[in-house]
């Protein structure tokens, strides 16, 4: 069952908690129950709840101390939603709960279905205020927080560059391996353009197959293929007056990369079936991990596209190259998903921090985000130790599930025990495991055939 919420619940009177926990657990809900209300501000010290749900008499602190205490001193995005209940209920005490914080307010006795349903909206508050925050830093986020993050002087040097760029509409074309995080500096540079407000639309080239790729970047009309009913606008033209970021573009045939070379040049294209011409008016940000030279060498790229997308060139170093960076941006990620997650996690131990500055990184940033999400998730306490930090290839680290399975990268592994993971939530339910990624249950089953996963 999937967990719904973790509710505090304080109350000294033993069947009554017992028999509150018992309905609030049959609803899916993470219960954690005490008698105290010292023991209850200790929890939540410990850890996020989604709702405390505390009686106002009780043989240490009231309700009200305790409400008092925790809207004083815990930092709102730790703090729970607050419901008090008593069977001692004034108007004043009513006035004086919701003055201080609490959401609601129950009168002993009540229907049990009575304090579920209130719970149901405590949680649902919650969660739309967590969302809100995250929307609110999202929106205020500089150049640091979109994943470029880093202290070296590689890095602060791409962000100075990134913003001269920003100011411009001039083509960028973005290189580097997998997981350096080309995409959020394609992000950045949009963000900080005078086209902010406009759209930034993304397209993974090597996401799409070839038949589709030019209909999705370029539209189709009713009726220019097998299968097309109705017009369809392509990404270029959803992209007009703002930016589009066209990753993995080393993978586009040479008949299309001609196709774009003339947007490039001419600023128009035809949809497919189409007679009449469109012009756009939109910055295009490149981006690729293949060595594209060698393509040009080859053969497989034309020469004129590439010096059309190398207008403005970014070459993301790898992470092994700049180790100075991997404890600012380890720090970056354990707030980020400790936030995410309701999570207690204070820090990394000195232990943690020397065990992921000496990794190499194959998968770079996106590695590294997938190692922090990981500890945040499993880690025991609320320090993050080398113990839990579990990067397969590492001496004393042993890769679990499947013995025999041969992983091409840490990468595989990362995916194997994330989708691993999805399915143990989700208790095998493939539908609800790919909702948990993020995902189709076709890119599911396909993850799974990988990964021989069962």
């Amino acid at each position: 069952m999937t967990i719904r919420g973790s509710i505090l619940l304080a109350d000294d009177e033993d069947k009554i908690r017992a028999a509150l926990a018992r309905a609030l657990e049959r609803e899916g809900y993470e219960v954690v129950a005490t008698a105290r209300g010292r023991d209850a501000r200790r929890l939540l010290n410990e850890r996020i709840f989604d709702v405390l749900v505390v009686d106002n008499v009780m043989p240490d602190w009231t309700g009200l101390d305790l409400i008092r205490d925790v809207t004083s001193t815990v930092p709102e995005g730790d703090r729970p939603q607050i419901l008090m209940m008593t069977a001692y209920a004034t108007v004043e005490s009513a006035i004086e709960a919701m003055k201080l914080g609490a959401l609601d307010y129950l009168q002993k006795p009540f229907e049990v279905d009575e304090l579920i349903a209130i719970v149901g909206h405590a949680v649902e508050h919650q969660r739309l205020r967590t969302q809100h925050r995250y929307l609110i830093n999202e929106r205020d986020e500089d150049f640091n927080h979109y994943g470029i993050v880093g202290r070296s002087r590689v890095v602060q040097d791409l962000i100075r560059q990134a913003e001269r760029v920003a100011e411009t509409k001039s083509t960028v074309f973005i290189l580097g391996e997998t997981g350096t995080g080309k995409e959020l500096l394609a992000r950045a540079i949009h963000h900080r353009s005078a086209q902010r407000h406009m759209p930034l639309i993304k397209v993974n080239c090597a996401a799409i197959p070839d038949t589709l790729l030019e209909s999705e970047l370029f539209g189709h009309v009713r009726g220019a293929f097998t299968g097309a009913a109705n017009n369809k606008k392509g990404k270029f033209a959803l992209a007009d007056g703002g930016t589009i970021f066209l990753d993995e573009i080393g993978t586009m045939t040479p008949p299309l990369q001609a196709k774009l070379l003339r947007v490039l040049q001419e600023r128009e294209f035809e949809p497919l079936g189409a007679e009449r011409t469109q012009r756009v008016d939109v910055r295009v940000i490149a981006a690729t991990n293949r060595d594209v030279k060698r393509l040009v060498e080859e053969g497989k790229f034309l020469e004129d596209l590439f010096y059309r997308l190398n207008v403005i060139p970014f070459v993301l170093p790898p992470l092994r190259d700049r180790r100075e960076d991997v404890p600012p941006l380890a720090e970056h990620f354990l707030r980020k998903h400790a936030q995410r997650t309701g999570r207690k996690v204070d820090g990394l131990s000195e232990a943690a921090v020397e065990r992921l500055t000496t990794y190499d990184w194959p998968g770079n940033v996106r590695e590294l985000e997938n190692t922090i999400e990981r500890a945040v998730v499993l880690s025991a306490g609320p320090v993050i130790d080398a113990a839990d930090i579990t990067m397969p290839g590492v001496a004393g680290v042993a890769s679990p599930g499947l013995p025999s399975l041969k992983l091409r990268s840490n990468v595989d592994w990362v995916e194997q025990q994330t989708i691993r993971q999805a399915l143990e939530r989700s208790s095998g339910v493939k539908k609800d495991a790919a909702a948990l990624l993020g995902i189709s249950q076709r890119a599911l089953s396909y993850y799974l055939a990988k990964y021989r996963v069962e």
